[in-house]
């Protein structure tokens, strides 16, 4: 009987899924739990409140894209389903809804160093998941800083506003389908390659680190 042979590339995208199932619910679990602390609870009545990945998974962003990244030979895009929040339960509505905005890129950074350390210490043995951690810390960069992106519907156009709120920030934030729109022209725009090499650079930053050690 024939032997079954699988593609590396392939075992390791597979090897990856919890990765990347539990860097976004983490990523949404920062938000909700920012949130209960500062006085909404809108996500806890949802049933957002949880590490379950199923909670926060979005068909499109947490399914068909990353296979659609894999097949494509793209870099691995996805998010998960938004946690709900509502500014008016919290006591200072613009500096706490800032707070839980960039509680889930900050989750994102705070994970990215937990990988790296684990990576680190695999990596001069013959583990099978060295590279898991390595993609693992390098996705989760790539979270932290495309969610800072002021863009909305992403974390970092909720801090705009926050930080300048304004009728311009407003309608900004606004935008609705067409804030998609417009992530999707920078992604597939000449400044996409800038933004990789931030995260290239940081990831750098890490290495040095660890050489350092």
């Amino acid at each position: 009987m024939p032997e079954i042979q699988f593609s590396e590339k392939l075992v390791l995208f597979i090897k990856f899924i919890p990765v990347f199932l539990i860097s976004i619910t983490i990523h949404e679990f920062a938000h909700a739990f920012s949130a209960k602390k500062l006085g909404d609870n809108t996500a806890e009545q949802q049933g957002r409140y949880s590490l379950n990945p199923v909670k926060h998974i979005d068909p499109i962003g947490s399914l068909l894209l990353p296979f659609l990244s894999f097949f494509s030979g793209a870099f691995l895009i996805g998010w998960a389903k938004p946690v709900p929040v509502n500014p008016n339960n919290f006591r200072n509505p613009l500096r706490d809804n800032a707070l839980v905005s960039f509680a889930g890129p900050l989750s994102n950074f705070l994970l990215a160093i937990v990988l790296f350390s684990v990576f680190a210490a695999l990596q001069n043995t013959q583990s099978g998941l060295t590279n898991i951690f390595y993609y693992g810390t390098v996705f989760n960069i790539f979270l932290f800083c495309f969610n800072l992106l002021p863009i909305p519907p992403l974390d970092g156009s909720h801090i705009l506003f926050s930080i300048f709120p304004n009728r311009i920030t407003a309608q900004w934030l606004n935008l609705g389908f067409y804030g998609s729109l417009i992530l999707l022209f920078f992604i597939f725009s000449p400044l996409w390659k800038y933004f990789l090499m931030l995260i290239n650079s940081i990831l750098k930053l890490f290495l040095l680190f660890a050489r350092m050690r």
